[in-house]
């Protein structure tokens, strides 16, 4: 498997992981037995679910974990008071003696259920903390956040991913593009990420490509072919049509290029309307060209807007197409209407409050960059050694984390959707369908169910030990389980605002275990 980037290497850390190591390594704990959990708190942009994705770039990392001597010379650089023994140590260092759980990729998630469990001698589990954390956060965050764009604008809109100027740089911009895709778009204007991914590319012309051309003088022919491969004076065709649109002051500028672009690619033809004025005459321009390409025998795409009151253009653009119907004797039914000027999630629900007329959407920055919350929280905590439990307490409930080794089960209701996601010790008894399963709140005491559940779905499977055992679907087949994750899911847990809360619960054996631990590892006060 390759890497998706030349930066993913062991040196993708932080260099407190090598001074740990070393110190794991000179009291000779290196080897000890060690179990990590990476989790998330709390689901970002408010929300009530998450995405899992980025376990392919996680197995292709651990299986090809090696020091490279290059790297090992800039560590002893780093570190000069370390022993030699230590990189003689570090040179060797793989991930054969490493186990990982994982969720398959796609999965809804929630918070404190572990989206992986690393199993290892400790100095190697502890060196892969940071670059996990780097692989997984992103990829979640990005595919969360194009899921929640996809239920804002409905199953029935297209979206594009048009955010590649405005990532962090070109990794994020890769990994923006496959993640926004495996959530829920449907394709990205990053040609790269078309042609890595197999992700549908797609997009129209800019500003610039209107402002070249000043009038018809600047074309440099006026003919086209048909498709059926006659010519045609097409120039003369859409002069007509203007003549007969009553469009005759629109700017010819803006004309000439879109007959040029419409040369170019008549039968994707889709002109970007707001150069000089949408209404006045962007729209009435490209109905011109759309009308004498389909005189001829071509299917033009639509219009994009860019700038202004979206809902009230997309409208008038509609009224301006059925319009031209009626005085051409033609179709435009199918043109679709394209916006973009940067979208977010608050705009897509004020769009369909107010009834748009748009039927694909461009979507950047606000997508890419995720401004409405640009870090996904997941962390990596020691949650066993050598068998005994550990556990990392705070006055923070929420930074309390839930120790040993845990499996965890979705419950599935008789109405066939998810009714709560159950951890237990490994080794307990698994939940089994149709019999009454006692859930339990992590942290409150009060607040238990009983779940009797018509089926029950493993969340974790063994995906490494020593080699990979778990093969990683294609974005597309991702993309698709995405989809149907998300249809069987209650909507109340899905909307955008005010979501019910999903029940994530531990078994009654668990949580007697972990609080019999927070009691003992509990420091107790003295007052006097």
């Amino acid at each position: 498997m390759q890497l998706s980037s030349n930066f993913i290497t062991p040196l993708l850390t932080d260099f407190y992981q090598l001074t740990m190591a070393y110190a794991y390594w000179k009291g000779r704990h290196h080897e000890d037995r060690a179990v990590f959990d990476l989790i998330f708190r709390k689901n970002p942009f408010g929300g009530e679910f998450s995405l899992f994705t980025g376990l392919e770039d996680v197995l292709r990392f651990i299986e090809a974990y090696c020091i490279s001597d290059e790297q090992l010379g800039y560590i002893r650089h780093t570190l000069p008071g370390c022993e030699a023994g230590f990189f003689d140590w570090l040179k060797g260092v793989n991930c054969r003696d490493v186990m990982v759980h994982a969720i398959p990729d796609g999965t809804i998630v929630m918070p404190r259920v572990p989206l992986l469990r690393v199993e290892g001698p400790l100095g190697i589990t502890q060196l892969l903390e940071t670059t996990l954390l780097n692989l997984v956060n992103f990829a979640c965050l990005i595919a969360t956040n194009a899921a929640r764009f996809r239920i804002a604008a409905g199953d029935n809109k297209i979206l594009l991913e048009f955010g590649l100027r405005r990532s962090q740089g070109p990794d994020g911009g890769m990994s923006a593009s496959k993640y926004s895709y495996i959530g829920g778009f449907d394709g990205t204007s990053n040609v790269q990420a078309g042609s890595i991914f197999a992700i549908p590319i797609r997009g129209t012309h800019a500003h610039s490509f209107v402002q070249s051309f000043s009038g018809l003088g600047d074309l440099n022919n006026s003919g086209l072919v048909g498709p059926n491969g006659q010519s045609h004076d097409f120039v003369e065709m859409v002069l007509a049509a203007r003549q007969k649109l009553e469009a005759g002051r629109t700017n010819e500028g803006e004309l000439a290029a879109f007959i040029g672009y419409a040369q170019s690619f008549p039968a994707g033809f889709l002109a970007l309307v707001d150069t000089y004025d949408t209404i006045k005459s962007g729209v009435p321009n490209f109905l011109c060209v759309a009308t004498a390409l389909k005189q001829i025998g071509y299917e033009p795409i639509g219009i994009r807007l860019d700038s202004g009151d979206l809902a009230f253009l997309s409208k008038a653009a509609r009224r301006l197409f059925r319009h031209a119907e009626q005085s051409m004797g033609l179709d435009f039914s199918g043109c679709q209407i394209v916006a973009s000027n940067d979208i977010n999630e608050s705009v897509l629900v004020s769009l369909n409050q107010q009834g748009h007329e748009i039927d694909m959407f461009g979507i950047g920055t606000h997508l890419v960059t995720c401004q409405a919350q640009p870090a996904f929280g997941g962390v990596y905590k020691l949650v066993e050694l050598n068998g005994h439990p550990r556990i990392k307490l705070s006055q923070d409930i929420s930074k309390v984390t839930i120790p040993g080794k845990k499996e965890a089960y979705r419950l599935v209701g008789a109405d066939g959707f998810p009714l709560a996601d159950l951890m237990i010790r490994v080794g307990e008894d698994k939940p089994v369908v149709g019999k009454k399963v006692f859930c339990r709140h992590p942290f409150d005491e009060r607040k238990r169910v009983n779940v009797i559940p018509t089926e029950v779905i493993p969340l974790h499977r063994c995906v490494w030990d020593g080699k990979i055992n778990y093969r990683s679907p294609n974005a597309q087949a991702i993309r698709t389980y995405v989809h149907d994750q998300i249809t069987h899911f209650r909507k109340d847990h899905l909307r955008l605002l005010n979501p019910t809360p999903y029940k994530v619960s531990v078994s009654n054996t668990l949580f007697n275990y972990m609080h019999d631990l927070w009691t003992r590892e509990s420091p107790i006060d003295e007052l006097s």
